[in-house]
């Protein structure tokens, strides 16, 4: 890629490892640009003006452009790559997948996670406090679904790792720290082992 590839990023993040762990697997530099989220820092004029006007991280910088919302960056960094399917059916299943993760995965169980290790159980709002008990039934279901796939198969589509494996990882190793727990789930305890063992693989903060 002849542009920099500079991340805007919070190391503490999933969505941000995502980016991360694509770029780290097809051995593409990354500059890391590090904000504080509990601190404000992506709140700033600065930020809002010249990096993203939403005002969220990861943002993948590409030369003067910016790219938000982390699994089109990851898709950003992998086209044409070994983590894309070249059949057209699987490359859409991967999406699927893809989708599931940001619709019925990440915002329960990251959700929770966040709530859990960076805000705290006794400073949540009374709001916060009444979707708990929702986000958490909601987020296993969405563990139990992932499990169930994943014991016919080693990767959550085709022969190998793909995106889709890619961006299920990072909140799913992580769930304990919302509260979730991966006893009943051998098959996903699996998974997460052989994307740990890929060559190139970082680890999220």
């Amino acid at each position: 890629m002849a542009d920099a590839l500079i991340l805007h990023e919070d190391p503490c993040s999933g969505n941000c490892h995502k980016i991360k762990l694509t770029a780290a697997l097809l051995g593409i530099p990354l500059e890391l640009r590090q904000y504080d989220i509990s601190k404000g820092e992506t709140r700033t004029p600065e930020f809002l003006a010249g990096v993203n006007p939403h005002g969220r991280i990861p943002v993948l910088q590409v030369g003067t452009r910016f790219l938000p919302e982390s699994n089109a960056a990851c898709w950003f960094l992998a086209e044409g790559s070994r983590l894309i399917p070249n059949d057209p059916f699987a490359r859409a299943d991967m999406l699927r997948w893809m989708f599931f993760e940001q619709y019925s995965h990440e915002p329960n169980v990251a959700t929770l996670r966040f709530w859990m290790k960076f805000v705290g159980e006794d400073a949540l709002t009374e709001q916060q406090r009444f979707l708990v008990p929702l986000k958490r039934a909601a987020g296993e279901e969405a563990l139990a679904l992932l499990d169930r796939h994943l014991q016919a198969r080693s990767w959550m589509v085709g022969e190998t790792i793909s995106l889709a494996d890619v961006v299920l990882y990072p909140y799913t190793s992580k769930c304990a720290e919302g509260g979730f727990s991966l006893d009943g789930f051998a098959a996903i305890r699996d998974w997460i082992d052989r994307i740990e063992s890929a060559h190139g693989f970082i680890a999220m903060e």
